[in-house]
């Protein structure tokens, strides 16, 4: 791949023009194994799957009118993990660094990425790739017959999905109403609080099915009751709306392990009377019209459309950067919190054995859950970039209220 470079992609623009110390773009996708990490091992294992994944293996640059990725000969090296989760992967600080780091801390191997580089499903691509490297290297023996996933050639894993499949179906749609906003003091320092809570997955299906709708909306419809209960007698006018990052794979036959997602919004104007029970139908509901293919792929149309208008191509980056900052901003509005569903993480059986089970994260300006499921486990990870733990306390208690055993963690800050 040397010598290759290519634009980067619509979304990731976004990345590029509003991180910052406090929201650096970075998500973590994490798998636990059944012993402590071998650190020569992973690295053996980090460079063969560094080879299956050339599109990875780049730094960012800009350019007179977009920002590009240009491949590098500098290999990744995993190292213990000393930095917060999520900390920055780019900045002024990290020029011509790959957009990605691996950790690990006891048996646990940590892949991050600055969200330019790629989304959380390109993310859990490489990473289930490099924790099956690693087991072959640790269990020669066991695994001597394993056919691991098939990871897609390279041309397929570098493709820009949004360009590929642009048919120029957007539709004009009526602008949302002005979202309510978490109040309160950030953490100082620019930090991030991170609780991960492990529950029985079928514990948690079993109460969604009580209801009468998918996982994704029980936990949406409790999370706004949370984020209602902590908000502001003077903000209660406006609806409380959750963004849910939707992964367009699903939608195109991409193979991509670039970004390949756009985001729906379900909003509901709470008046305390709702019962978690009303809330989650309400929110099903919304969420199903949402994400009916034709909303779906006209809103993606939508995004890629403004890329194409003829007049914006010649325009400077240092001004496109700006406008797209504004815009991001502005688009803040009409969002709450955002809950991101990376659904039901799949592996060969032959790991099993040495698996414990995977979980997510991402940096945020305000409050971030992550959901994924391997096996037995439900991991939901929510970060708050706030002082208060009100509304994660609410959010759990409320998820144990229905007799959910939940297993609850959380990282050290400092508030002082």
């Amino acid at each position: 791949m040397s010598g290759t470079w290519y634009q980067v992609d619509n979304v990731a623009k976004l990345f590029i023009a509003s991180n910052n110390r406090r929201d650096p773009r970075v998500f973590r996708v994490c798998c636990t194994l059944d012993a402590d990490i071998d650190p020569d091992c992973l690295n053996e294992a980090l460079h063969l799957t560094a080879r299956q994944f050339p599109n990875f293996q780049v730094t960012l640059h800009r350019g007179l009118f977009w920002n590009y990725l240009e491949s590098t000969k500098k290999q990744p090296a995993a190292q213990p993990e000393a930095l917060p989760p999520c900390a920055p992967v780019y900045g002024p600080n990290l020029q011509n660094e790959l957009l990605y780091r691996v950790s690990y801390f006891g048996p646990r191997i940590n892949v991050e990425m600055f969200h330019a580089l790629s989304d959380g499903n390109g993310g859990l691509l490489f990473l289930k790739a490099l924790v099956c490297q690693y087991l072959k290297l640790q269990h020669p023996a066991e695994l001597a017959n394993l056919v691991p996933d098939t990871v897609a050639p390279a041309g397929n894993l570098a493709q820009d999905s949004y360009r590929q499949f642009y048919g120029a179906a957007a539709r004009r749609e009526a602008l949302p109403r002005r979202a309510c906003r978490i109040r309160g003091s950030r953490l100082p320092y620019d930090q991030t609080q991170f609780f991960e809570a492990h529950l029985p997955v079928d514990q948690a299906l079993t109460a969604a099915r009580a209801d009468g709708v998918t996982l994704t909306s029980w936990l949406g419809a409790r999370l706004m009751l949370a984020i209602y209960a902590e908000t502001p007698m003077l903000e209660r006018h406006r609806p409380v709306a959750i963004s849910l990052p939707v992964n367009l794979r699903n939608y195109y036959p991409s193979e991509t392990a670039r970004n390949f997602f756009n985001s729906i919004r379900v909003g509901q104007q709470l008046t305390g009377q709702e019962t978690p029970q009303s809330l989650a139908a309400a929110f099903d509901a919304a969420l199903k019209q949402e994400l009916s293919e034709e909303r779906v792929k006209a809103r993606m149309d939508g995004f890629e459309r403004f890329e194409q208008l003829p007049f914006v191509k010649p325009v400077p980056l240092v001004i496109k950067n700006r406008v797209v900052s504004a815009i991001t901003r502005f688009q803040d509005r009409y969002t709450t919190a955002t809950l991101s569903n990376l659904g039901v993480i799949k592996t060969p059986p032959e790991l099993s054995p040495w698996v414990r089970g995977f979980a997510a994260m991402s940096s945020t300006s305000s409050l971030f859950a992550c959901v994924c499921s391997w096996q037995k486990e439900l991991v939901i990870c929510l970060s708050s970039a706030y002082r208060s733990t009100g509304i994660a306390r609410r959010f759990f208690t409320g998820i144990a209220a229905e007799g959910i055993d939940v297993t609850l963690y959380a990282n050290e800050v400092v508030t002082g």
